[in-house]
């Protein structure tokens, strides 16, 4: 079958209503689970699977992939009004989106959001579609090695989410690193940290650190202080996301956007570590540093553009080796498999209207996406309005529900109060809370790339700088640190 001849296969698939109808639900749902604190896009991806059992193989995959693209926007809704993040992957866009809230303009930070959504998620179907063959053969050059030196730059993003003081943020990352060696060692299967209690061995939870080192603060300081400007009202503001700010934030959600391709074509690394890394790329580059972390619009931007950049781009190692990028990808392709369809390069000559069709379906839920986002968004934005005396308890229960529902263990619930007082005394003593949440992300991946890397090598340390990959990772790290130390004398002058 001739190029066109596929493409026109695909596109028939596609245009039935059913087709369209099935991947609007899917976003629909999606976007509904995203705002949920807890119940994560992976949640609402493995409970939908099922449903998709009886489907046409096309209906139930675009099903999924709606679902996954609506749950990364989704998350956004309650990070910004509540500073919960929906989704691991929304914790950068708390860091503006709440601040924005905060003084009247919940509607202007969420706008902005599902604009840098849309425009993050068609960059990245279109480098999917464009540069999947590229992408993929790029991809299975990382090995533990590359890895390493990979998230050891990404970590230099913590001095960009770190507030006004470096120290403090240092402080942060390391507990999170610290952290996150409870369980057991990967390598060699000792447990660290367990204290011979079984719940420890798995490590600690990841929603119920999120959830608990972002919303629960916020309910005990409204505890603590329960007359001190809580019990007005935050409004959702009458100003919306204007074409002018889309302008000036443009660039930032194209660098993001493609900074989510890079990442979410190598398989695991996922979207709150692109989402994190945007962020500090747009904070290093913009004329409003200053700003961020106070309520910036492009920090907004930013993080959303970096989070929905990784969305198409894991397609990319699963449609072109069969491997899945993320661990959605990972339920995405039990799909392909019930209906007896194997991912790979294979897929492109046995079913290419297939894959056709699923590039029209992803291109098609980006436009889906923004329909449904404005929707959702004016259906959320009551949440703006509710006092606080009204909001911080309904708020504790979904966090306790979300927290509870991803295991169905009270340990995990008890795991976020525990969270939620560190933050507390963290707020307190002004230590910033992202990078603790960096920390805690990156450590397993840093540890294990290193120490593989090592095993690999039998010791010798040379392997970290085995290739031209490498060498630009360690090369990008020291411009980081140069421009951080540079950035660090500049402060200290200005105050002298």
């Amino acid at each position: 079958m001739s190029f066109l001849d596929s493409a026109a296969a695909g596109f028939a698939l596609v245009a039935h209503w059913e087709s369209v109808f099935y991947l609007a639900m899917g976003v629909l749902v999606g976007v509904i689970a995203g705002a949920v604190p807890g119940v994560s896009a992976t949640m609402a991806v493995a409970l939908a699977l099922p449903f998709t059992f009886a489907l046409e193989p096309i209906y139930g995959i675009l099903l999924l992939l709606g679902v996954y693209k609506g749950g990364i926007f989704g998350g956004s809704i309650p990070a910004i009004l509540i500073k919960t993040p929906g989704t691991p992957a929304s914790s950068a866009t708390t860091l503006d989106g709440y601040p924005m809230a905060e003084r009247g303009e919940a509607g202007r930070a969420l706008g902005m959001a599902l604009y840098a959504s849309c425009i993050a998620d068609l960059i990245s179907n279109l480098s999917l579609i464009l540069l999947a063959g590229w992408l993929a053969s790029f991809a299975l050059s990382f090995g533990p090695p590359e890895f390493f030196t990979l998230i050891l730059f990404s970590l230099t993003i913590i001095a960009g989410v770190s507030g006004e003081s470096l120290v403090k943020g240092l402080i942060a990352a390391a507990s999170g690193l610290l952290l996150a060696t409870v369980g057991l060692d990967l390598v060699y299967g000792t447990d660290r940290f367990s204290f011979g209690d079984p719940n420890l061995m798995g490590g600690l939870n990841f929603i119920a650190v999120l959830i608990g080192l972002f919303a629960l603060p916020e309910i005990i300081d409204f505890v603590f202080r329960p007359k001190e400007e809580h019990h007005q009202a935050r409004q959702l503001g009458g100003r919306w996301a204007t074409l002018a700010d889309v302008r000036r934030c443009l660039r930032s959600i194209i660098r993001g956007s493609f900074i989510g391709v890079f990442l979410g074509a190598i398989p695991g690394i996922g979207g709150a570590p692109a989402a994190f890394l945007s962020y500090a790329e747009a904070q290093r580059n913009s004329p409003n540093r200053d700003n961020f972390g106070k309520g910036e619009i492009e920090g907004v931007a930013a993080a959303e553009a970096g989070n929905n950049g990784v969305c198409g781009a894991t397609l990319i190692p699963l449609l072109s080796l069969g491997i899945p990028g993320d661990v959605i990808t990972a339920i995405i392709i039990g799909a392909f498999m019930i209906h007896g369809l194997q991912p790979g390069p294979m897929l492109f000559v046995t079913h290419a209207h297939m894959v056709y069709a699923l590039f029209m379906g992803l291109i098609l839920s980006s436009f889906l996406l923004f329909a449904i986002g404005s929707v959702a968004i004016r259906a959320f934005r009551f949440v703006a309005d509710v006092p606080k005396s009204l909001l911080a308890p309904s708020v504790l229960v979904l966090c306790v529900f979300g927290t509870y529902a991803v295991n169905n263990t009270i340990f995990d619930v008890a795991v976020m109060f525990a969270m939620g007082w560190l933050g507390y005394l963290m707020r307190v003593l002004k230590i910033p809370a992202a990078p603790f949440l960096i920390g805690f992300i990156l450590g397993p991946l840093l540890e294990n790339s290193f120490r593989q890397a090592m095993l690999m090598s039998g010791g010798s340390p040379e392997i970290f700088v085995r290739g031209p990959i490498t060498w630009t990772f360690w090369a990008l790290t020291a411009l980081a640190l140069y421009l951080i130390v540079a950035r660090l004398r500049q402060s200290w002058r200005a105050e002298t």
